[in-house]
């Protein structure tokens, strides 16, 4: 019997009630990459991806992905097609007006065609393995996208959370294209995009670690792979292909390359960047006829205008709303500034975009993956690396325009003038760069890199300013704190690393309250009202914990203070980065205790609350926005909000009808690699891997989740024996 005939009459069953529109060449290239893929689903539900070649593998990718959570990748591409509003109303349209005023279909269809063909296969096979899993799952009824194209892949090709153009406020831009364009800065309402007093923003980011052999037990070199996201933002999967693809991380949903984590021989971590890679333009607008110019050395241009067409899901169906949009040779226009208008410059390249996101998962040392850096469109990311030569490295933010460092490239600049052109790319040889210090081990956690590697680092004196804007955080102090504490690293022990309770944030803010206690006078109502809390703080190790009390006090005090602060123009937040709490006002000090505590009393019954009654874990729905519930089942997490210093990340906050905290960013996957003659990780995923609720694998990581117990990664064939659910091809069911 024909081996592929109980797969072909399964696809048969399959795609009976499928719809009939698909044409005979699109179904005979679904089956052809169907018959030479093979997913395996792990006991934690993961798919191992298996292709022939690499479009295969891709064709696989995507098709599982699309088992796991369909919802997710449509509504990233949306998302990145500037297509949201068709889903879920005018409430997005500004959003979409964002992507396309930087992204045309048109142009992405071009630069589609004349991408090599290595790469346009690539494209060509993740569209058809979403098509084919609508094909063969009639049931699925997506929201807009019946059908996926290949260029869709290309303003998709950065899989961080945040791409440049998020960048433009939404708010700015809706203010200048919600009413006909004027020269007059007047016409066009300039406002000034700011925090609501008392708005909080958790810190995002992630954290990436690499350990030289020299300093761990086994000899090899190892790394800790640790994004800060929203949960749920990314599945995790293995693809290999007989074309030598074998990786192994964290994928976006829709995207066909694992975006964090690593291959047989090399290992790769980005972390959010602090440089500053993105310009925009003051320009000097005059009215000509029915349009407009810029000045530019002394002569007018035209500004150029396109026609944006966007649809968005009415009352009583789909309707449109029609931009006219404006940009000069910088880019396009986003706001009004002064009397002038504003443009934006950032990377607009994704071709090599793609091409350095799919090739860097096939590199196989330090000289490999480099070669792939040159590509400079990595331009969000700082980069941790590892790989099985013991090489252990920090690549900076790789897209870094040459400016004249007399200009503040931090402000908008003079748009009129030549001589505020970008004059190339920083070469990775001219950037902050690392390869094996000689202390041993790197980190960074989305601060700067003067510290990556302790007294190893580069210098920032060495490098202009617009390489790096942001400065040290608690997280990087906690992180040179663990990494330098031991020479003798394991898997294990980088996992405690990674976990380490200390909250160092407290360790600058606890000590001025005691002494503004001692201070108090005796007859002061506050020094008995705050006698037991203040002793309990200063007792305390400092050290969080699912039954740690002073963990609650000190997050519900520190977090009292922060919202005073931010109340407080000119005042010092606790919560940002590097304040040690020296300079706090001391009365505000007793006062935000005292006031953090009647809040733990009025919401828990008493003051003297566990962390872990407070600070919980819930996966109720696969909704994006999701919903949260005291009243519904829940699990205790130790680890707290970056911003106290916690390097295991949990951004919990209460919501509408809640007095629990519930987490939705921050740890979102975690892995540690070994890397040498053979490859060794433990990992774990926020949740589960399925969206669907009715899966044993939609919530069955949490407890290993809340608690940091990595489970073995299955990376060779031979380790998944005994621990297989299922073996099939992408269209049996």
């Amino acid at each position: 019997m024909n081996r592929l005939a109980p797969y072909l009459l399964l696809v048969l069953l399959a795609s009976a009630c499928a719809p009939s529109t698909v044409s005979r060449a699109d179904r005979a290239r679904w089956e052809a990459h169907a018959s030479a893929v093979t997913i395996t689903r792990d006991d934690w539900g993961i798919a191992h991806v298996k292709g022939t070649t690499d479009a295969d593998a891709v064709f696989g990718m995507l098709y599982a992905q699309a088992e796991d959570d369909f919802n997710r990748v449509e509504m990233n591409y949306l998302n990145a097609l500037g297509r949201t509003a068709e889903a879920l109303g005018d409430s997005t349209i500004w959003q979409d007006l964002r992507a396309r005023l930087f992204i045309d279909p048109d142009s992405m269809k071009a630069l589609y065609a004349s991408s090599p063909e290595w790469l346009r296969a690539l494209m060509d096979a993740s569209a058809d393995g979403l098509n084919y899993f609508l094909f063969t799952h009639p049931e699925v009824k997506p929201k807009v996208l019946t059908k996926f194209e290949p260029w869709m892949a290309l303003p998709f090709s950065e899989g961080s959370i945040g791409w440049d153009l998020e960048t433009v406020r939404l708010q700015q831009l809706e203010a200048f294209y919600s009413q006909p364009a004027t020269v007059a800065a007047t016409s066009h309402a300039e406002i000034q995009v700011a925090e609501a007093v008392g708005e909080y923003r958790e810190p995002t980011g992630s954290n990436g670690f690499a350990i030289a052999p020299a300093r761990t037990q086994n000899g090899k070199a190892l790394l800790l792979i640790n994004p800060h996201t929203s949960f749920f933002f990314r599945a995790e999967m293995q693809v290999t292909s007989d074309e030598g693809l074998n990786a192994y991380g964290a994928v976006t949903w829709g995207q066909f390359f694992i975006y964090q984590g690593f291959n047989e021989k090399a290992g790769w971590m980005h972390t959010s960047s602090n440089v500053d890679q993105i310009d925009e333009y003051l320009e000097t607008i005059s009215a000509a006829g029915n349009g407009f110019t810029y000045k530019y050395d002394g002569a007018d241009r035209p500004v150029m205008t396109d026609t944006v067409r966007l649809s968005f899901k009415g009352d009583s169906g789909v309707r449109t709303r029609e931009f006219i949009t404006y940009r000069t040779h910088h880019g396009p226009v986003i706001r009004s500034n002064g009397g002038q208008w504003v443009t934006v410059r950032l990377m607009q390249e994704p071709v090599k975009a793609l091409t350095q996101s799919f090739q860097r998962t096939k590199a196989t040392d330090h000289a490999t993956f480099t070669a792939t850096m040159r590509n400079h469109t990595n331009s969000s990311n700082n980069t941790i690396f590892a790989d099985a030569s013991g090489n252990i490295a920090y690549f900076h933010a790789n897209y870094v325009p040459k400016r004249d460092p007399k200009f503040t490239w931090n402000r908008p600049v003079d748009g009129s003038t030549s001589a505020t052109e970008w004059k190339g790319i920083h070469t990775i040889e001219e950037s902050p760069d690392l390869l094996n210090p000689t202390n041993g081990w790197i980190q960074n956690t989305n601060n700067a890199p003067w510290s990556a590697a302790g007294p190893q680092s580069r210098r920032a004196r060495d490098f202009a300013p617009y390489f790096e804007e942001g400065g040290e955080n608690e997280r990087g102090l906690h992180a040179i704190e663990v990494l330098s504490r031991r020479n003798d690293f394991t898997l294990e022990t980088l996992i405690a690393a990674a976990y380490d309770p200390h909250l160092i944030a407290f360790d600058g803010l606890i000590p001025p309250l005691g002494r503004a206690y001692e201070a108090l006078r005796r007859s002061d109502p506050l020094r008995s009202a705050l006698a037991e809390q203040v002793a309990m703080l200063r007792a305390w190790d400092r050290r969080w914990g699912v039954e740690s009390v002073p963990t609650s006090l000190a997050v519900f005090w520190g977090e009292e203070l922060s919202r005073r602060a931010r109340a407080n123009p000119g005042a010092e937040d606790p919560a940002s980065d590097g304040n040690t709490g020296r300079r706090s006002d001391p009365a505000e000090m007793l006062s935000a205790l005292k006031a953090a505590s009647d809040r733990l009393a009025a919401d828990f019954g008493s003051w003297k609350t566990p962390w872990g009654e407070i600070n919980r874990f819930q996966r109720l729905t696969d909704d994006i926005v999701h919903p949260f519930d005291d009243a519904k089942p829940s699990i205790p997490v130790g680890f707290t909000s970056a911003q106290w210093g916690s390097l295991a990340s949990f951004g919990a906050r209460t919501f509408r009808g809640s007095k629990r905290m519930y987490g939705t960013s921050g740890n979102s996957f975690v892995a540690v690699v070994e890397f040498g003659d053979s490859v060794r990780a433990l990992a774990v995923t926020a949740g589960g891997q399925s969206g669907d609720t009715s899966s044993k694998h939609f919530n069955d990581q949490a407890e290993r989740y809340a608690t940091g117990n990595l489970r073995p990664v299955y990376f060779y064939p031979s380790q998944l024996v005994g621990k297989t659910e299922r073996v099939y091809r992408p269209g049996q069911r």
